[in-house]
């Protein structure tokens, strides 16, 4: 089975790939749109940071309730009521005008996230439930290739569509977007799926953390999905984009005739991002028929030294996208495996707080590396070195699968 046998015989696939698709591609433009207006309103400093950590906070502080929540709602309601109120948020956003309404921004930035995490946790809970492991595999990789795609063309199209149209439309396109979601997900038809009674959250969340404490499998393959976390590069990247890239695109600054400091740096990042997005979309395509238990221990090793020979062509910007395919080759298979081994190791009734404590760990990973990659900058070294150190900690993470898949597979 490939991905397209999967989509063409699934229809509860075909119709999650499909919003899936829409949400995450107009998502670049809202959150671009939020950016572009925090520089608009000359934001301070404290104010775009800020909104920068909302996109990791909510997965990190809600993820106990989060899984609660999911166990205990129909899927297919839970589904079109988080959309429902992310369709809400993003409209909102139209009327944020001036910097005394920060407030408003941060409130509704920290709603969407968070209303988009139980989303996401709410359809890998879904999908543990009705597929078999080698179709969870398929739809995990799936769903990486679908958001490396988006990724790309939102990343390319949002900045231009603001640019001519301004930012209040950009969120309305947004919220077109998902409303379009929203009319596809009503046709989603989800066989009966027995739902957690227990009405006492904070024994139901005392549950799902000792089970994951005494589960040693879970709790490993968390810590080893964790570490696709560290491939956050948005700090590193807009480093090199300030510090190291603006003189690779004089050539291109001189054509501008906009504010040529700000252009080059936009443009240094917009191209990092998109050659690494090419690259997470590539990497299952490829890798798929032969990732299993025996060769995982090679992609981390394969991901390790992809981030190596991306700091050792960092020199060059254009040279440069050569070690940035290869950082990012292996990143979305990885995540896709390690993930679908933590659905099929879970038990069904905790399959929603298992997974909602596995994004939590996932998202704290990386809220620490981008953070560390700041201060290590500011201590003085190099990028190349930073980068190198970050290659280095998936050999480490690949010795680690090794002594799992011994002790315990």
């Amino acid at each position: 089975m490939n991905y397209f046998d999967l989509l063409k015989n699934n229809k509860t696939i075909r119709i999650l790939a499909s919003v899936q698709f829409i949400v995450y591609f107009g998502a670049w433009f809202s959150q671009t749109g939020v950016f572009t207006l925090l520089v608009n309103l000359n934001a301070p400093t404290w104010a775009t940071s800020t909104s920068a950590m909302l996109a990791f906070l909510p997965g990190v502080l809600l993820a106990p309730i989060n899984g609660v929540i999911v166990e205990r709602n129909k899927p297919k309601k839970l589904l079109l009521s988080m959309i429902s109120i992310e369709f809400i948020s993003i409209f909102c956003l139209t009327f944020v005008t001036n910097l005394s309404m920060l407030w408003l921004l941060f409130i509704l930035i920290f709603i969407r996230l968070c209303v988009a995490s139980i989303y996401f946790q709410t359809e890998m809970s879904l999908l543990a439930k009705i597929l078999n492991t080698q179709e969870l595999k398929l739809a995990n990789e799936m769903h990486s290739v679908i958001w490396a795609v988006s990724y790309t063309a939102g990343m390319a199209s949002a900045g231009i569509f603001i640019y001519f149209f301004g930012i209040k439309t950009a969120f309305l396109f947004d919220c077109f977007l998902i409303m379009s979601g929203f009319l596809i997900l009503t046709r989603l038809d989800i066989p009966k799926i027995k739902q957690k009674n227990q009405d006492n959250f904070s024994l139901m969340i005392k549950e799902g953390f000792n089970y994951i404490l005494k589960n040693k499998i879970i709790l490993h393959l968390i810590l080893l999905h964790a570490f696709i976390g560290l491939t956050a590069y948005e700090t590193l990247v807009a480093l090199l984009a300030q510090h190291q890239y603006q003189e690779s695109l004089s050539a291109i600054k001189e054509f501008f005739f906009t504010n040529k400091e700000v252009l080059s740096a936009a443009l240094v990042i917009g191209f990092l991002n998109a050659v690494r997005a090419c690259s997470l979309a590539l990497g299952p395509v490829i890798l798929s028929k032969f990732i299993n238990n025996k060769t995982l221990f090679y992609l981390y090793l394969g991901q390790a030294f992809g981030i190596i020979l991306w700091a050792l062509t960092q020199f060059n910007f254009y040279i440069s996208f050569l070690g940035l395919i290869a950082a990012g080759f292996f990143t979305s298979s990885l995540w896709a495996y390690t993930y679908t081994m933590i659905q099929k190791n879970c038990d069904k009734v905790y399959y929603g707080r298992v997974i909602a404590y596995t994004d939590m760990v996932y998202l704290s990973f990386s809220a620490i590396i981008s953070q560390l990659m700041g201060f290590l900058f500011e201590l003085n070294l190099s990028l190349r070195m930073i980068t190198f150190l970050l290659g280095t900690l998936f050999i480490f993470a690949a010795f680690y699968w090794k002594w799992f898949e011994k002790k315990y597979l």
